[in-house]
């Protein structure tokens, strides 16, 4: 007896797309932001070096990974192709027609020896949550601020798991400080 096969969905992290965000199943967030390109052999040597120093500096200030992705895609010219026909075609002065004529089969010609290739450039900004359970909330607050005992973590939130997602370190400090030192 054959297995039944299970639903792609099941295997893709993907829990929703809101706001422009995606939305994984286990918490975490990703922005997907596309961002253009700069046709590096064109620039100069000294502006390469000015390029990779500040791009350089950019990737030296991130505290958080970021993920590059480039989408190339051969591109189809034939309705380009058809067009200029068409124009070249249509054109009564003959210089012009013959330089229409030279130009498809030099466009032709280009791409029989290099395929054209269409680029889109995206950067993924991930955000994963650290994940806190209430002994650990717990401990933490004891170690901040000893004078609060008893601790619940659902003095804190009102999720129901035991377990809940805080954006750094530093937040769950400060909160903690703010919530059980506060006179």
């Amino acid at each position: 007896m054959p297995k039944e096969a299970l639903p792609t969905q099941q295997f893709i992290e993907i829990e929703a797309i809101q706001n422009d965000a995606v939305i994984l199943k286990n918490g975490g967030l990703r922005k997907i932001l596309m961002v253009s390109g700069v046709n590096f052999d064109l620039k100069s040597e000294e502006e390469q070096q000015l390029i990779i120093y500040a791009y350089q500096g950019f990737l030296n200030s991130l505290n958080f990974s970021l993920q590059q992705f480039i989408h190339s895609r051969k591109l189809n010219i034939e309705n380009y192709l058809n067009k200029l026909e068409q124009v070249q075609n249509k054109e009564t002065n003959e210089l012009l027609k013959n330089q229409i004529g030279e130009y498809r089969e030099f466009i032709k010609s280009l791409i029989s020896e290099n395929a054209i290739m269409n680029k889109t450039f995206f950067v993924v900004v991930p955000y994963d949550p650290i994940q806190i359970s209430e002994a650990a909330a717990g401990a933490a607050a004891t170690a901040i601020c000893p004078e609060t005992p008893n601790f619940s973590w659902s003095s804190l939130t009102k999720s129901e798991s035991s377990k809940t997602f805080i954006p750094s370190i530093a937040f769950i400090t400060s909160s903690l400080t703010a919530i059980f030192c506060s006179s």
